[in-house]
């Protein structure tokens, strides 16, 4: 699904550049390129604290809970890391066209966090503690 919606993204986003529909200013187009860079920096941290990292929405056999690093200040940060990303993408592509279907993109992110933490709760040992240590999901101070 992921490079299903980067083909998407990248299509489009090529198509909006190629006939001009819209055009992204310099300053939108920096700052989309540091928030790719920095959703980069988060993944790459996070696939270095986090080795029960999975696709599919389980708990491993003796996995533990990682509470350092990035965990110690959001529950998700590899949620984080492809928002930031994901969203960041088509503005750096030049396309705010690609930019307006990539807003469906945090609406997918919630509802996945909300189903994985269901399952944490009840098969992870340690997860409802450390719920109460690290208060936000994705967004520090927000959420």
């Amino acid at each position: 699904m992921k490079l299903f919606v980067e083909a998407f993204i990248k299509f489009v986003s090529g198509l909006d550049y190629r006939f001009s529909w819209t055009k992204v200013n310099d300053i939108v187009l920096i700052a989309a390129s540091v928030c790719l860079l920095l959703g980069y920096f988060i993944y790459m941290k996070v696939i270095r604290e986090n080795a029960y990292l999975s696709r599919v929405v389980e708990v491993q056999k003796n996995q533990k809970v990682i509470d350092t690093g990035l965990y110690g200040l959001i529950r998700h940060p590899m949620y984080l890391a492809t928002l930031l990303m994901f969203l960041a993408i088509p503005l750096v592509l030049g396309s705010y066209i690609g930019f307006m279907i990539m807003l469906i993109y945090p609406l997918a992110i919630v509802i996945r966090i909300k189903d994985e933490e269901e399952v944490l709760d009840k098969n992870l040992e340690g997860y409802l503690e450390y719920k109460e240590k690290v208060k936000y999901r994705l967004i520090p101070f927000i959420w």
